[in-house]
């Protein structure tokens, strides 16, 4: 839909041969699946943009599927007065028992923050909600959202800070996502009514059209996510322990102490009876 860290792991040659292989342009990664010419692939394919205008808003997917693994992707959003847009980068499968990992990112007023919006589905189920404030301006800049997806977690990275931990409760009856191959989508599109202050600003059509830019896409799978294969991995969030290190761990607790907004684990007002079994036992 790796940060600077001590217990960086071995860099194996066909690892190297994998990302190579797999950090391509937009030519050769994605199609653009809806919204005429407002989904755009230039700059010989190292640049997509993403536009939504009163008639339509405008979407891509990854050409091939995966199963575990760390996605990258680079994007500056919508500038200025961006209420009620929202800007969808995920992971997905098909079907109505399927899996999916999410951000979203609310506009909002100029001036105002934007709002990262986190979730993960699994058989056709959500309700896991984190939001964030972002701690820089998104839309003045590049910055790299990253999804690593292993069988033991899930782990959210902004510019390589980890944001949120999902991790496997199936031992609690919780699904978790990993036996659908799932595509990479992002779109762009109209939300106003929920999307900003539950729908009670308008996406304001005089400031169209609204652009989103993608650039540096950067796929690596993970074909045998087992304690050997991790080790493989250059990135502190993904070692053979499945578990971030001391420092990420801070960041992690940093940015949820002072960014965070929503968690659906805290929402008693939501789940009266209690909330749900990863939330107890995490």
């Amino acid at each position: 839909m790796g940060f600077s860290c001590n217990g960086v792991g071995l860099i194996l040659v066909s690892f190297l041969m994998v990302v190579a292989s797999a950090a391509g342009n937009f030519y050769q990664n994605f199609d653009l699946t809806w919204g005429g010419q407002r989904a755009k692939i230039f700059n010989g394919g190292q640049l997509l943009s993403l536009s939504l205008d009163k008639v339509s808003g405008s979407g891509f997917q990854s050409k091939r599927e995966y199963l575990f693994g760390r996605i990258d992707m680079q994007l500056k959003l919508v500038a200025g007065d961006s209420a009620g847009t929202v800007t969808a980068y995920y992971l997905s499968s098909q079907g109505p028992t399927h899996d999916e990992i999410d951000f979203e990112f609310l506009g909002n007023v100029s001036g105002q923050p934007y709002i990262l919006h986190t979730n993960v589905f699994t058989q056709g189920k959500g309700n896991r909600e984190q939001q964030f404030y972002l701690w820089f301006d998104p839309t003045r800049n590049f910055h790299t959202y990253s999804i690593i997806w292993k069988p033991q977690q899930i782990i959210f990275l902004v510019d390589n800070t980890p944001i949120r931990v999902f991790k496997n409760s199936e031992h609690l009856g919780v699904p978790f996502p990993k036996y659908q191959p799932m595509r990479i989508y992002s779109s762009l599109w109209n939300a106003d009514d929920w999307a900003t202050r539950g729908g009670l600003v308008k996406t304001d059509w005089a400031k169209a059209p609204f652009t989103a830019y993608y650039r540096n896409f950067n796929a690596v799978p993970c074909s045998s996510c087992g304690p050997k294969s991790a080790s493989s991995i250059s990135d502190a969030a993904w070692q053979a322990n499945d578990e971030l290190d001391a420092f990420s761990r801070r960041r992690l607790r940093w940015v949820q102490k002072y960014f965070m907004i929503y968690n659906y684990c805290t929402d008693l007002k939501r789940f009266p009876q209690g909330t749900p079994s990863e939330c107890r036992h995490r």
